[in-house]
């Protein structure tokens, strides 16, 4: 038995839809196709929401140096005056080393990650933290049915049945 259904398209053809749709869906919330489709990506959308809430608490923090530009009172930075080795004098920032704690992912949330970039397309990595830092925890007490799906009716022109797809 498939694992996914056909949709009358060619195999490169249906996973594009389906990415499509399911960047759709996680970046708007909603989204208008047809049934079949609907369902397809609810299964989909379903599951990455599911990796997503089980690694939401599952970041790490850790020390890291920072190299800033050293600013005065008014905000402006200040340049010292150098020379290089053939004479010729210019202007360098003065830079200040500091260290700050910066959050990171552990390595089965980066796993979930990278499982849900397949997913969602590739100039979208917005929707991918979004889908981590903003849907996963919006989730997190609820056990399942992240989505719902709505029966519009048949479509004008094709008679396809119409359906809107949405966050719960």
């Amino acid at each position: 038995m498939a694992s996914h259904r056909k949709l009358g398209r060619p195999t490169d053809q249906r996973i594009a839809i389906l990415k499509n749709l399911v960047t759709a869906l996680l970046q708007n919330g909603k989204i208008e196709t047809t049934e079949t489709r609907a369902k397809e990506v609810k299964s989909i959308a379903e599951k990455l929401i599911t990796t997503a809430v089980k690694e939401c608490d599952n970041i790490t923090s850790k020390q890291v140096k920072v190299s800033k530009a050293k600013t005065d009172d008014k905000g402006k930075k200040v340049t010292v005056s150098k020379e290089s080795k053939n004479g010729n004098k210019y202007e360098v920032v003065e830079r200040v080393e500091t260290t700050e704690m910066v959050a990171v992912d552990s390595p089965s949330r980066l796993k979930a990650r990278r499982n849900a970039m397949k997913w969602i397309n590739k100039n979208d990595d917005s929707v991918v933290n979004k889908l981590f830092d903003e849907i996963a925890p919006k989730y997190k007490e609820r056990k399942g049915g992240y989505t719902r799906i709505y029966k519009l009716g048949p479509r004008r022109g094709d008679a396809a049945e119409m359906a809107i797809l949405e966050l719960v």
